[in-house]
């Protein structure tokens, strides 16, 4: 099929489907809240429909003092009893499929139940809008004239009791199209390897000699892998291998971090980088334009949306409030009802909203991920974007790192330790840490009263990581590939010590 023939097919599906998202966008409050009701129509005589009289709920707030906020601990359960085969307990049609998340907070596994409904109206219906929005703003792109690298979860798919569970991105490739696969690389056989190591290999092998033309995966995992190819084929810029490389999809971690790595290895100035904000509980966001920082809420995949403003999580004055009450610049966290049977669920996420008009968003972390020991309000966005100044300043780049308190002892004071493993290291690690201290200062104001004269909190520590540190850890927990990540900032020292642990090994776990 000829380059002119596919786009024109894509801008006849692009066309018909902006009309769709237009209506959310004049109408987002209007669309949520028919949106809210569908679902609680189709879910009115499921065991939980049943519980919370569904059918009689007519508007939001009679929605919203009925059905608690819940955690997954909440829905274990019904959750276990739905993966042994019993139906219509949360959700009407029959729950086949369970994303498999542990995320970095617990390490005990969570089972995200994945609807037929939430795989065809949310995350298919995703990645046909990303690719849709990407063609919109690149009207020259070459995308098809080859093949996608997609980097997904390193688990294969498990049957029990007639269900099936694995990672999201497993079960994604496993339902996808058959014709899917010949635009795609490597192969779905590769793709769902177990052994992390073994796939890194068995893909740098597959795709070396194909025309890749896009890229779509986790940035940290992704970075593993360019780096594999380039290592294999003795090359220092992925467009001496991969020529009409012109775009890469990525969610899951910052990007921030990494930014400045992949310019070096795809020297290429109009390169493009989209962004997207999705979990096993759903996809939620997408990048519409080129060259931005924001993603565009979408309203309209089967999710309704709550927030708590974080500055009420966990207190007693709570507050949840829907989509048309949030204002920009708040950091919430985000609450979720879906197409899967989820509801009033909290997802873990923070976002803040860049604009109401249309509601745009911004990922800033987790509820879990963040110090706030001394009040000092340290969130994953502080820390990511003081970092990404401080590299720039001293030259250096970074592999991982994690951020944990120093608890106050008798009279000394607290202060934050750094475990900050370097692809590049700053030639004055001092310097580093100083400058590091003033950025988080000139970020959070909150940060910056607890460092007034060290009033409660000292100078940060920073420790340097030995080579694999983190990677050696995700290993030593089986946590290798897919969507698993380094805890970036810890209310306690758990990780923090183990990792501190394991850097005084001068060897790399075999």
């Amino acid at each position: 099929m000829s380059i002119p023939l596919v786009n024109s097919i894509a801008s006849w599906f692009l066309k018909k489907r902006f009309h769709q998202i237009e209506l959310f966008l004049k109408y987002p409050n209007d669309v949520q809240n028919e949106l809210l009701f569908q679902l609680l129509s189709k879910a009115k005589d499921t065991e939980i429909g049943k519980q919370y009289n569904f059918d009689s709920i007519t508007n939001y707030s009679t929605f919203s003092e009925r059905i608690p906020i819940s955690s997954y601990e909440d829905y274990q359960n019904v959750i276990e009893r739905s993966r042994r085969g019993e139906n219509n307990i949360f959700w009407p049609t029959p729950i086949k499929w369970f994303a498999k998340s542990s995320g970095t907070t617990n390490a005990k596994s969570k089972f995200i139940p994945v609807s037929q409904e939430s795989l065809e109206d949310c995350h298919y219906a995703a990645s046909k809008d990303l690719l849709c929005m990407y063609l919109n703003n690149n009207e020259d792109s070459q995308l098809f004239t080859g093949k996608g690298l997609r980097l997904g979860g390193s688990k294969e798919l498990y049957k029990e009791n007639g269900t099936i569970f694995g990672d999201l991105s497993a079960i994604l490739i496993d339902n996808m199209p058959f014709w899917a696969e010949f635009s795609s690389t490597p192969s779905n056989n590769v793709s769902l390897m177990s052994d992390w190591e073994t796939k890194m290999q068995a893909i740098v092998n597959e795709t070396i000699n194909e025309n890749v033309t896009s890229l779509a995966g986790v940035p940290s995992w992704m970075l593993v892998l360019l780096n594999n190819v380039l290592d294999a084929t003795g090359k220092d810029s992925l467009l001496d291998i991969w020529p009409n490389l012109e775009v890469y999809f990525h969610g899951g971690v910052s990007f921030v971090p990494y930014v400045d790595q992949y310019k070096a290895i795809l020297p290429k100035p109009d390169f493009k980088y989209y962004e997207i904000y999705n979990a096993s509980e759903g996809f939620f966001a997408i990048q519409d334009h080129n060259n931005s920082s924001e993603l565009l809420l979408m309203l309209d995949y089967g999710i309704f949306y709550e927030f708590i403003p974080m500055s009420t999580y966990g207190t007693s004055d709570i507050k949840v409030i829907p989509l048309s009450e949030v204002e920009i610049g708040v950091n919430y966290a985000v609450i979720i009802t879906t197409n899967a049977g989820l509801w009033r669920y909290k997802i873990g996420d923070t976002i803040r909203f860049t604009s109401t008009n249309p509601y745009r968003i911004k990922v800033s972390g987790r509820t879990k991920h963040h110090i706030n020991v001394f009040g000092e309000e340290l969130i994953i966005e502080n820390a990511e974007d003081a970092l990404r100044i401080v590299c720039k300043t001293t030259n250096a780049e970074i592999v991982d790192y994690t951020a944990a308190p120093i608890f106050m002892e008798g009279k000394e004071k607290g202060s934050h330790e750094w475990l900050i493993e370097f692809k590049r290291p700053p030639k004055n690690v001092n310097y580093f840490k100083e400058l590091l201290d003033n950025t988080l200062q000139s970020l959070n104001s909150d940060y910056e009263a607890k460092r007034y004269n060290d009033m409660t909190l000292n100078m940060p520590r920073v420790n340097i990581a030995r080579e694999r540190l983190f990677y050696d850890w995700l290993k030593q927990h089986n946590k290798l590939g897919g969507q698993h990540k380094i805890p970036r900032l810890s209310n306690n020292r758990e990780y923090m010590d183990e990792l501190l642990h394991l850097n005084t090994s001068k060897t790399s776990i075999s």
